[in-house]
């Protein structure tokens, strides 16, 4: 029986699966995105989003302690550096999984797990910018009499230099015969 056991052990030993998790946490803070299953991606979200957490205040004790977990520098001083400055005045919930359905080969339940901030799709900054204001039915009922006014000014200069054309041409005609 496995009663009070919450971790999901991920058919790997403890060593394995520590290093698995540090490979895929920096993956994810390098590329932002990752492919994998749905159980990998739970354990990752609860491995990272402390570091990520931890990032915020810029110590050299909170940056031995991620690197103790992460073991790789690169990936300390990106995570440090640049996602600290999108998730900086987040509470929590700096990943997303989103479901993309089962592998062929083994029919396992497949996701992508991403930073929150760095997916325009997602970003409320996008749908606000985008929103643009409206027109009501007032102001489009009186927008097109407006302009109707300035049309007939230049249908009559058209047609008035369309008369000048024939006069002309009607002129050659009589010098031609």
């Amino acid at each position: 029986m496995r009663h009070g056991k919450k971790i999901n052990h991920l058919g790997r030993t403890a060593a394995h699966r520590k290093a698995m998790l540090s490979n895929m946490a920096c993956s994810l803070i390098e590329h932002k995105r990752i492919n994998t299953t749905v159980a990998k991606a739970r354990e990752l979200k609860k491995f990272v989003e402390p570091l990520i957490t931890r990032s915020k205040e810029d110590s050299t004790h909170n940056r031995r302690i991620v690197f103790s977990y992460l073991k790789n520098k690169h990936a300390v001083s990106e995570l440090f550096r640049e996602v600290v400055t999108k998730v900086g005045d987040r509470p929590g919930g700096y990943t997303r999984i989103i479901k993309t359905g089962n592998r062929l080969g083994d029919n396992a339940e497949m996701c992508m797990i991403e930073l929150v901030d760095y997916n325009e799709i997602y970003t409320n900054e996008k749908k606000s910018a985008a929103k643009k204001s409206r027109r009501s039915r007032k102001s489009a009922a009186s927008g097109p009499a407006v302009q109707a006014a300035p049309a007939p000014k230049a249908e009559v200069e058209t047609a008035s230099s369309a008369d000048e054309v024939v006069d002309t041409d009607q002129t050659e005609d009589k010098k031609e015969d």
